[in-house]
């Protein structure tokens, strides 16, 4: 729901690190693995209760994950990249909520089997309208040039992001963010299954 009104915001600077990157010969595919080294980190880190230690760490693996697209774009996009990035999304969205409920598993842990039930389904939704999507020759650039079909959503990479966030700075209502994030998330899911409905029925 919000990537889409701050990446004009973001993009200006992360072009002109993505630039610096590329001047340094730092290839997008090692920025993307770098991105899930600091988000297995930071999950590593809150499972241990280094919460602020955690927090950091989910920033800068969110950064390399805004920053890896911009340097393929500099360079040279290619396929692989584009599923690497993905399927290393995926990891880290799932590895922080598996933190919190290593960190405390009786406070914690069924609302993060909730949410990363909700994952689980959401992803599954936005992978077949892209696969679906690209059978039909269907393209779209409502979140910029990317490698497969992005549909919006009211769960999107922006509120992922601020709901981890809010977890590492209140982790005592860790249960309540968790089961309203896992509905948003949910109501995303039903929402694409609605589009894809409309768009491939």
């Amino acid at each position: 729901m919000l990537d889409g009104v701050l990446k004009r915001q973001i993009d200006p600077p992360i072009d002109w690190l993505a630039a610096g990157l590329t001047r340094l010969n730092i290839g997008a595919n090692t920025v993307t693995i770098a991105g899930l080294a600091l988000g297995l980190a930071a999950a590593v880190a809150i499972a241990s209760g280094a919460l602020m230690a955690g927090l950091v760490l989910i920033l800068l693996s969110r950064l390399a994950d805004g920053l890896d697209g911009a340097v393929a774009r500099l360079t040279r996009p290619t396929d692989f990249g584009g599923y690497l990035d993905i399927v290393f999304d995926f990891l880290f969205y799932g590895a922080i909520p598996l933190a919190f409920a290593v960190l405390d598993p009786q406070a914690n842990a069924l609302a993060a089997a909730i949410l990363l039930m909700s994952f689980y389904a959401n992803g599954a939704s936005f992978l077949a309208y892209a696969v679906m999507a690209e059978k039909r020759g269907i393209a779209t650039e409502q979140r910029g040039s990317k490698s497969l079909y992005f549909t919006t959503g009211l769960a999107e990479a922006s509120e992922t992001i601020a709901v981890f966030v809010l977890f590492c700075l209140l982790p005592q209502h860790f249960a309540v963010i968790a089961c309203i994030f896992a509905a948003m998330t949910a109501w995303t899911c039903g929402w694409r299954v609605w589009l894809s409905f409309r768009t491939f029925g």
